[in-house]
C-alpha cells in the first residue's frame, strides 16, 4: 500500500500548469464542489444531509452568489481499508471541482491534501487529526475540530482531579496514533504521563480486544482514554462490562467519538447505554442560537430525501453545514472581484499502458490560490458559532462540553475554552467578552457520577494484581537507633520511621505487598545521598527513614508530607554562670549605663532651664540649684520628685521622660530577676556566624546531608569538619574541645539533637535552627503512592497517633528539658530602648528651641541693647509677678494677719538685693 501511494504522490507532484484549458465564464450558472464521505457511517450520513441542507439554503438565497446554482457531487470512499479509500479518492479527482468537502477519515485525508495542494483545490476538511496542518498542506483548511485542543481539555480534566498516570486505548490507524501522540505531550504539560498505550485494528476480532482489555485491568492506572472511531469503541465497551471494568475505582474517558455517535442516533439500545454508565466524553462546543435552532428543526424532512432518517444532526453536522457555506462566501467575493472559473490539464500525466486511474483526466485549478484567500478570509456567524480562521489555519475560540452519561441521557457538567485553557461551569461565549482568566483556583466542574454508581471521585490508580513486592531501601543505623535500625535477632526492621510508615500504610484503602531491604552494614551510618540515587537507577522502589528532604533530592524524586519537622543546629559545651556580689549591673551593658546615666542628667537639665525662671523650687545660689538639678533628675527614677513644675514645657518633657523611665526600669527589674533565679548558660558561640568566621574544628553526623550543607553553602572549608559516628564521639569530641584535638561545635538535625541532649547535660544548643527542613518518605517521580501516603501522614497527626509513635520512641528525659535550648544571657542593649531615647531627645530639644525662642522675643521688646551676656542675665532673672498673681497677694495680704515689722523689714531687704545680684530686674520694671 505504501509503494502505491508514494507512486500516486510522485505523479501527482509531475503536474505542470502547461496542456489543454478548460475555461468556464465568471458567475458561471453552476459551479461544482465534490465531496468524499462514507455514507455507511454516522459522521458520513450526517455530512451528507448536512450538505445538502445547506446547498437548499444557499441556492435559494438570492444574496449569495447571485444566481449561481451550486452543486455537490460526493464520492463514497471506505475510512477502514487505506488503499482502496486512497484509490477511489484518487478517481474522485478525475472531476473539475472547485473545492472539496472532507473526508471525515485523516487517513485519507493525508492523501488527498497532496493531491488537493498540487491541484490547487481547496480541502474543506473536518478531520479532526492534529498532524494535517496548513504549513505543511496549504490548500487543507480545517472547518472542524483539532485533536491538539481536544487533548489539551482531556489532560485538563486528568489534572483537575489529581490523577497523575492515564493508561490509552487508541485505533491504530494515522488518527489513533496522531491523537495519542498529542494527548501525551498535553499531560507532560501537566505533569501526567500515559503509563501503558496499547492500539488495536479496525478489524480487530473478540478475542483479541478480550486479551487487550485483560492486559489494561493488569495496570496501575484505572483511568483509561478511549481513542476511537464509534464502531470499534462501541464493540470495546460491550465487552468492559462483561469483564467488570467498569466499576468502582475506574475512569472511562471518550473523545468526541462518543458524544457524536450518541448526538446523531435517535434509537441507541438499552444494552449500549447501560454499558456506558458513568462514562466522561467530549463534544465540541455549539452555541445555541436560532440559526442552530431552524437546521435541527428542519433536519428531519431533509434526512428523510436522504435516506438517513434515523439520523439526527450532531457537531459535525454543524460543521459541514458552516463548511459549504464559507465555501459559497468565498465564491461570492472572488465572483466580485471579477475572478474566472478555469481548469488546465497537464499532458504529461497519464496512466502507464493498460492503467485505469485515468490521471490524465486531473486538473490543475487556475484560480485555486485565489479563491483559497478568499475562503481563508471568510467572517461569518454560522450554526457552529464563529466561523473564522486564526492563523495556524484553525477556527478561531476552540471549545469542548464536558460530559457525563447518566441514565438514557447525556449531562453537560462544564466546559473546557482554548480561551482561558481551564475548566468552567460558564459557556465560553460568556468568557470572550472578558480577559481571560487563568487561575487554577477558578477551575469548577459540576458534581460527575462515575461507573459503579458514586459520586466520590475514584483515586485513579491500584496496585496492579500482578505487581511484585515494592523494594524498599532502609536506612541500617549504627547510632540513635531509636529511628531506625535492624533487630539482629528477628532481622526486620523497627524504629520511630518505621512505625510511621506502617501506621500510614494501613490507612490506605487498598493493600500494599512489599519488602524492606536494609540500606548500610550496621556498623557505620549509610549515606543518604547514595540512598536516594538508588531510587532514580530503579534498585528501590522507594526509601523510608530519617531522609531529609532537601532542594536537590527533590529535583529527580518526590517526597511525602514530612512526618517530623527538623533543622540545623548548634551543639556546644555550656558553663554555668556563678551570680557574683556586682549581678545588680548585668542587666545592662556599659553603653546602656552611660546612655541612661547621661539623659537622667540631661533631663534635669533641661527642666531647671524650663522652671528657674518661674519657679522658685529651682532658685537659689548656684550650690542649691546644682543639688536640686541632680536631685530632681534622679528622684524620677522613683517617681519621688517634690519639685512642682509650673510651665507647660516642662510638664510635657517630663511626662515623656517619666514614661522612658517606667519602661527602663521594668526592663531592668525583669531581667534582674532572670539573672538571679534562673540557671544561667553560656557559650562562645551565638549562632553559625560565630563558626563562619572560626577557624577551630566542627563535627557532624557520617551519612548526614550536614556536611555538603556547610560545605556548599556555608563555604566552611572542608578540612575543618570531622566525621561523627555516635553520641558517644559527640560528648568526647566537644569535651575535649578544638585546642586537644576535639571540635568547637557540632551542627546536627534536631531529632537526632533532641536525643542527643536527653543524656548528656552539659551540652545545649546554640542560638536556633537555622535551616527548615523535615523527613519525608522518598519515591520515584510521581509516583501516586507518594500522595496517598501524604494524605495517611496527615490523618496520623490529625488524631495524634504521631505523636504516640514519637513519644513511644523519642521521650526525652529531664536532662534534654534543662539543657534543650541555650538560655541566651546577653544583657539589655541600647538599641533596645533606642527609639526611647530618641522621642525624650527630641520632646527636650522642641522645648528648648521653644522656650528660647520666647525668651529673645521678651527680651527685644523690654530691652533694645543686644547683648549676649543682658540676654543671659535677663533669662536667668525671676519674672515679675502678673498682673492676677499681685492682685491674689493684695487679697491674701488683707485677708491674713499683720506681717510683723521685723520681718517685713527683712523680706522687703533681703529680697531685692537677691533679684539685684541675680539679674538686675528692679532697674528694668522701673
Amino acid at each position: 500500500m505504501e509503494i502505491a501511494f508514494l507512486t500516486l504522490l510522485v505523479l501527482s507532484l509531475l503536474l505542470s500548469p502547461s496542456g489543454i484549458c478548460k475555461s468556464l465564464a465568471a458567475g458561471p450558472p453552476v459551479v461544482n464542489i465534490g465531496s468524499i464521505l462514507q455514507f455507511n457511517s454516522t459522521t458520513g450520513g450526517v455530512a451528507e444531509v448536512a450538505i445538502r441542507s445547506a446547498l437548499e439554503d444557499i441556492n435559494s438565497d438570492p444574496t449569495v452568489l447571485n444566481g449561481t446554482t451550486l452543486k455537490v457531487q460526493i464520492k463514497d470512499t471506505n475510512c477502514f481499508d487505506g488503499f482502496l479509500g486512497m484509490v477511489q479518492a484518487l478517481q474522485f479527482m478525475e472531476t473539475d471541482v472547485v473545492a472539496l468537502i472532507g473526508p471525515q477519515c485523516s487517513t485519507i485525508s493525508h492523501i488527498i491534501s497532496y493531491v488537493a495542494n498540487e491541484l490547487r483545490v481547496p480541502l474543506m476538511s473536518f478531520a479532526s487529526d492534529a498532524t494535517l496542518s496548513s504549513i505543511q498542506f496549504p490548500f487543507f483548511v480545517r472547518t472542524g475540530p483539532n485533536d491538539l485542543y481536544q487533548m489539551a481539555a482531556v489532560a485538563e480534566v486528568v489534572d483537575y482531579n489529581h490523577w497523575k498516570i492515564v493508561t490509552a486505548i487508541y485505533i491504530d490507524n494515522v488518527y489513533g496514533r496522531n491523537g495519542i501522540a498529542a494527548l501525551d505531550d498535553a499531560l507532560a504539560l501537566k505533569r501526567c504521563k500515559i503509563s501503558y498505550k496499547v492500539g488495536f485494528p479496525s478489524n480487530a476480532k473478540r478475542s483479541e480486544l478480550i486479551n487487550l482489555l485483560v492486559s489494561v485491568s493488569y495496570m496501575e492506572s484505572r483511568v483509561i482514554i478511549l481513542h476511537t472511531g464509534a464502531e470499534p469503541g462501541l464493540k470495546l465497551f460491550s465487552m468492559v462490562k462483561q469483564l467488570n471494568m467498569m466499576g468502582n475505582g475506574y475512569v472511562w474517558i471518550a473523545t468526541d467519538w462518543l458524544s457524536a455517535y450518541l448526538d446523531a442516533n435517535s434509537s441507541v439500545p438499552a444494552e449500549t447505554i447501560s454499558g456506558l454508565q458513568g462514562v466522561l466524553t467530549l463534544r465540541p462546543h455549539i452555541p445555541n442560537s436560532k440559526m442552530k435552532s431552524n437546521l435541527v428543526s428542519k433536519w428531519n424532512k431533509q434526512s428523510k430525501k436522504s435516506n438517513y432518517s434515523d439520523l439526527r444532526v450532531n457537531t459535525y453536522g454543524f460543521y459541514v453545514y458552516d463548511s459549504v457555506w464559507a465555501v459559497a462566501r468565498a465564491l461570492d467575493a472572488f465572483f466580485d472581484d471579477g475572478g474566472r472559473i478555469s481548469f488546465s490539464n497537464d499532458s504529461m500525466l497519464h496512466d502507464e499502458t493498460g492503467g485505469t486511474l485515468h490521471l490524465e483526466a486531473m486538473s490543475i485549478s487556475d484560480m485555486g490560490n485565489k479563491l483559497l484567500e478568499k475562503i481563508r478570509k471568510v467572517n461569518f456567524t454560522g450554526v457552529s458559532g464563529q466561523v473564522q480562521f486564526d492563523a495556524g489555519g484553525n477556527l478561531i475560540h476552540p471549545a469542548y462540553d464536558i460530559i457525563n452519561i447518566i441514565g438514557n441521557g447525556m449531562r453537560t457538567i462544564g466546559f473546557w475554552s482554548n480561551y482561558s485553557g481551564l475548566l468552567s461551569t460558564v459557556s465560553p461565549e460568556a468568557l470572550y467578552s472578558k480577559p481571560p482568566n487563568i487561575s487554577l483556583a477558578d477551575q469548577h466542574l459540576y458534581d460527575v457520577i462515575w461507573p459503579g454508581e458514586t459520586a466520590q471521585r475514584p483515586r485513579g490508580w491500584v496496585f496492579p494484581s500482578n505487581a511484585k513486592q515494592l523494594k524498599i531501601g532502609v536506612p541500617n543505623r549504627f547510632s540513635f537507633k531509636e529511628f531506625v535500625t535492624k533487630d539482629n535477632s528477628t532481622g526486620s526492621m523497627k524504629g520511630y520511621c518505621i512505625d510511621v510508615f506502617t501506621q500510614a500504610l494501613a490507612l490506605l484503602p487498598y493493600p500494599v505487598s512489599y519488602k524492606f531491604v536494609p540500606f548500610g552494614n550496621g556498623t557505620e551510618n549509610p549515606n543518604y545521598d547514595k540512598l536516594v540515587q538508588m531510587i532514580e537507577s530503579n534498585e528501590f522502589d522507594a526509601a523510608i527513614g530519617d531522609i531529609a528532604i532537601t532542594m536537590r533530592r527533590t529535583v529527580t524524586l518526590d517526597f511525602t508530607q514530612p512526618f517530623i519537622e527538623t533543622g540545623l543546629v548548634i551543639l556546644a559545651p555550656v558553663k554555668q554562670h556563678i551570680t557574683s556580689s556586682w549581678a545588680f549591673l548585668q542587666p545592662f551593658t556599659l553603653q546602656m549605663w552611660c546612655v541612661t546615666g547621661s539623659y537622667f542628667l540631661i533631663v534635669g537639665v533641661v527642666v531647671w532651664v524650663l522652671e528657674h525662671r518661674i519657679n522658685d523650687d529651682f532658685r537659689g545660689s548656684v550650690r542649691q540649684q546644682i543639688i536640686t538639678i541632680f536631685w530632681f533628675s534622679f528622684s524620677t527614677l522613683f517617681f519621688a520628685h517634690r519639685e512642682n513644675t509650673m510651665s507647660s514645657s516642662g510638664r510635657g518633657v517630663l511626662i515623656i521622660w517619666l514614661f522612658v523611665v517606667l519602661i527602663i526600669v521594668s526592663s531592668y527589674t525583669a531581667s534582674l530577676t532572670s539573672i538571679l533565679t534562673v540557671q544561667q548558660l553560656d557559650t562562645s558561640i551565638k549562632g553559625i556566624d560565630d563558626l563562619k568566621s572560626s577557624n577551630d574544628p566542627i563535627g557532624f553526623q557520617v551519612g548526614s546531608f550536614a556536611q555538603d550543607y556547610m560545605v556548599k553553602e556555608l563555604n566552611i572549608s572542608r578540612s575543618r569538619l570531622r566525621a561523627l559516628s555516635s553520641p558517644q564521639e559527640y560528648a568526647e569530641a566537644l569535651k575535649l574541645g578544638p585546642k586537644e584535638g576535639g571540635v568547637m561545635a557540632i551542627v546536627d538535625e534536631r531529632p537526632y539533637v533532641e536525643l542527643f541532649l536527653s543524656t548528656y547535660c552539659k551540652i545545649a544548643v546554640a542560638g536556633t535552627d537555622f535551616t527548615s527542613r523535615g523527613w519525608g518518605f522518598a519515591f520515584p517521580r510521581d509516583s501516586p503512592l507518594q500522595v496517598d501516603l501524604s494524605t495517611a501522614i496527615l490523618s496520623l497527626s490529625e488524631n495524634g497517633e504521631l505523636q504516640r509513635i514519637h513519644d513511644k520512641w523519642l521521650k526525652t528525659g529531664e536532662c534534654a528539658t534543662d539543657n534543650s535550648e541555650f538560655v541566651d544571657s546577653d544583657q539589655l542593649r541600647l538599641e533596645s530602648f533606642l527609639g526611647l531615647f530618641l522621642i525624650c531627645g527630641v520632646a527636650c530639644i522642641l522645648a528648648l528651641l521653644i522656650y528660647f525662642g520666647i525668651m529673645l522675643r521678651k527680651y527685644l521688646r523690654h530691652d533694645q541693647r543686644k547683648s549676649l551676656r543682658r540676654f543671659i542675665s535677663f533669662v536667668h532673672g525671676k519674672d515679675p509677678p502678673k498682673n492676677n498673681e499681685r492682685r491674689s497677694m493684695s487679697l491674701l495680704g488683707s485677708s491674713t494677719p499683720a506681717t510683723p515689722m521685723s520681718s517685713l523689714t527683712t523680706l522687703e531687704i533681703e529680697r531685692p538685693a537677691r533679684e539685684v545680684r541675680n539679674g538686675s530686674v528692679i532697674e528694668m520694671e522701673s
